[in-house]
């Protein structure tokens, strides 16, 4: 099974409602952070940039966030 990439927030949204966790990876160097849902069937991510991270994580409904370094 290979990962799903999202582009729009919004879909990813739907996915975070029914996932299990999400996961939160920070790339300073890039400037980016890799978000991971799991859900029953499907691993969706999407890349969100570190400036807009916290604002996007409180938008998202997803019951465990973990945060990898």
């Amino acid at each position: 099974m290979s990962p799903t990439e999202v582009f729009t927030k919004e879909e990813f949204k739907k996915y975070a409602e029914i996932a299990t966790e999400c996961r939160v990876y920070k790339d300073d160097r890039k400037g980016i952070a890799k978000i991971k849902a799991r859900t029953k069937r499907k691993l969706v991510t999407i890349k969100v940039p570190l400036d807009e991270l916290d604002s996007f994580l409180q938008d998202v409904n997803c019951p465990e966030v973990i945060e990898i370094k």
